[in-house]
């Protein structure tokens, strides 16, 4: 087979922190760390944004949020929702399937309107039923035709997986399929007795215990105490969750060793983005705090990267990369110009794969992140966070953290006049990346700009208290 065929689990609420992969001494995850052992794990992937839709659009799109225009989580079921997400943008399904791929999306889409499937897509099947990893009944959308299953979502999910792989892939053409499990969002229940049942046990001595976040100047919506009954229950049964997908992993891969094509599969493993769970003793993501946090936990994700053309890499990869990045690195695997691609779409993605195969030793030294009104860099052991105006007449404040003296990011130094010439100089930098790569209708720091997202709701205008914010 001259281009591999592509396989791609994005997970929902996966906090990089939470595989054995990454170091975690309680977790049993074997695939994950079958593929880290046999080829790349990166230790500096991050989201565009640490909230679902958004980050899940800049995966598809190769553009960050302010290109795209999804700034917050999407209402779900929103068949009929006034945000159209990125259906009229290209994806990673239409660029593929023009060079002959087969693509298909198989589980969570959640980045606008999802009961008709996308452009560019031979097979879609995606849910009805927003988030919930685990009811007795799902409804799903399977081509276009509503169907109801019995069952847990991630075996629905698997089962449908492996039926395009056994039925809907001519083996005269290679295949893009996209699997997207939810058991790691919210509400961490019903995972499996057996699995709930063995983390119960865990010291759960991997997580800091930490009662507060620092000097931020956050307001804590989700609070999370590891001492709390209930939050040592909802914590077991996260780590029920990841371990429940590592076995779906197994499914999946055990289908492709079994039709002799394990070896003709490049397979990325990632997450929307991160998760606490009581880290800096919050709960979720960046919306567990007002204004968003860019803690490292929320933006941090797991990143493997396995099979033809990737040598092991005998320590985790150091470079900093993104959802755009990926987006580049899977066209580049396909036999597409991805540098002239994400050009023309104003794309910053870039592909790791000349990085992985030893062929380029250059990688930029930043790191972007977004999240409506506010605006993160980290470079060189420095995280700079700026934040507009807000609306509502919240008091904000910039904030910067030394990562290596203050790695808990307890401490906000942007005050220190000592520091003032660092700030101005991120404060170019994020002025130079953002003029480069927005669409000024659709930057995240123009109120006007920003359309509907959930209830009535903006990223400007959830406030403490409003159940809203603390959703995908």
């Amino acid at each position: 087979m001259s281009r591999p065929n592509l396989l791609v689990f994005l997970t929902d609420d996966h906090g990089q922190w939470a595989s054995s992969a990454y170091g975690h001494r309680e977790l049993h995850t074997p695939v994950m760390q079958w593929m880290a052992d046999t080829g790349a794990c990166f230790q500096r992937a991050s989201c565009p944004n640490a909230v679902c839709s958004p980050a899940r659009a800049s995966f598809w799109t190769g553009k960050i949020p302010s290109a795209h225009g999804v700034h917050d989580w999407l209402g779900e079921p929103n068949e009929q929702h006034p945000h159209p997400g990125i259906r009229n943008l290209e994806t990673l399904g239409t660029l593929l399937s023009e060079e002959g791929y087969r693509c298909g999306m198989v589980g969570k889409w959640h980045a606008g309107p999802y009961a008709e499937s996308m452009p560019g897509f031979h097979t879609w099947f995606t849910s009805l039923m927003g988030t919930n990893a685990s009811m007795k009944t799902q409804k799903y959308v399977d081509n276009g035709e509503r169907k109801e299953f019995f069952g847990h979502q991630e075996q629905i999910l698997s089962d449908r997986a492996v039926q395009f792989l056994r039925e809907e892939r001519p083996e005269e053409e290679p295949f893009f399929l996209f699997v997207g499990y939810t058991n790691t969002h919210t509400p961490h229940q019903m995972e499996g007795a057996p699995l709930t049942h063995h983390y119960r046990k865990c010291s759960f001595e991997d997580i800091p215990r930490e009662s507060d976040q620092g000097e931020h100047g956050h307001t804590r919506i989700e609070p999370f105490d590891l001492e709390d009954p209930d939050r040592r229950e909802s914590l077991a049964g996260y780590y029920a969750a990841v371990e429940c997908i590592d076995q779906q992993l197994l499914r999946i891969v055990s289908e492709l060793e079994n039709q002799g094509i394990l070896d003709d599969t490049l397979i990325l493993y990632t997450s929307d983005h991160g998760h606490m769970n009581g880290h800096h003793g919050l709960h979720t993501k960046a919306n567990a705090t007002l204004p968003n946090n860019f803690l490292q936990e929320s933006i941090r994700v797991p990143l493997l990267l396995r099979g033809p053309g990737i040598p092991a890499q005998p320590e985790s990869v150091s470079a900093p990369v993104d959802h755009c990045d990926s987006f580049a690195t899977l066209l580049d695997a396909a036999g597409l110009d991805s540098d002239t691609i994400c050009q023309r779409l104003q794309s910053p993605g870039r592909s790791y794969l000349p990085l992985l195969q030893g062929t380029q030793n250059s990688w930029r030294r930043e790191q972007f992140v977004e999240g409506g009104p506010n605006r993160m860099v980290e470079q060189d052991g420095w995280k700079f966070i700026q934040r507009w105006p807000h609306p509502s007449g919240l008091k904000v404040q910039d904030e910067l953290y030394d990562l290596n003296k203050d790695p808990r990011e307890t401490r906000n130094v942007a005050g220190d006049p000592a520091h003032a010439e660092r700030i101005e100089a991120f404060k170019e930098r994020i002025h130079s990346f953002y003029a480069s790569y927005e669409d000024p209708e659709k930057s995240g720091i123009h109120p006007e700009a920003l359309a509907l997202y959930h209830n009535d709701h903006t990223p400007w205008n959830s406030l403490p208290g409003d159940a809203d914010h603390r959703q995908s």
